[in-house]
């Protein structure tokens, strides 16, 4: 079992954070600005936890708050967060002025796959590229984990706590490996597409 930290404070929201993302959020309601307030003076961590359509999921991030973007004089705020480890809810807590619960930070149990990482890496450099018309550092690129590249990604959120709640590294690279794969067969079925508009819809001959 992994450590266990009781009453810690929770931020259900309508997304998923993943270990190493930055994520803005717009602090507004009271309970939300109490528990931030002391998360600031007692420089401690919250979770966040994604509430969908199906409630709240069991298993969340935490987070640090890394930076105080703006205050206003009614108490909101706007703050940068970034991702740290996942955890388990055991359950919820409800004395406080906001959400907690206690939680287990988990562990990794599962070994790596040096191939699906390979993979995963390279499909990862070849959408940078797309995207930014230059190479990627491949010194960077050879060390980047699965959240780390699925962090900056445009994933739906039943995608993301599909990659927060798996507990092996090897599992996440081969999934990962199998998106961008998909990301990239997509790309390159649009630039055909509108390379066919650009022709009036006749394909050439070396194509």
């Amino acid at each position: 079992m992994g450590e266990v930290q009781e009453r810690f404070p929770l931020f259900p929201l309508g997304i998923v954070c993943l270990p190493g993302e930055a994520v803005p959020l717009h602090i507004f309601e009271e309970r939300y600005k109490t528990m931030i307030g002391e998360c600031l003076a007692e420089r401690r961590p919250f979770g966040i936890l994604w509430l969908g359509e199906r409630g709240l999921a069991e298993v969340g991030c935490t987070v640090e708050i890394t930076e105080v973007l703006d205050r206003m004089p009614d108490g909101r705020m706007n703050i940068l967060v970034t991702g740290r480890a996942p955890f388990r809810l055991l359950r919820r807590i409800h004395d406080l002025p906001y959400p907690a619960g206690d939680i287990e930070l988990l562990r990794d149990s599962g070994g790596t796959d040096p191939d699906a990482a390979r993979v995963a890496r390279s499909r990862y450099g070849e959408l940078l590229e797309r995207a930014s018309d230059k190479p990627p550092d491949e010194t960077r690129l050879a060390e980047l984990g699965a959240y780390e590249m699925a962090a900056t990604i445009d994933l739906p959120p039943d995608v993301k706590q599909g990659l927060l709640e798996e507990r092996s590294e090897g599992a996440r690279m081969r999934a990962l490996a199998e998106m961008l794969g998909e990301a990239l067969r997509r790309i390159e079925l649009a630039e055909m597409a509108g390379e066919r508009a650009r022709t009036n819809g006749k394909v050439h001959h070396n194509q």
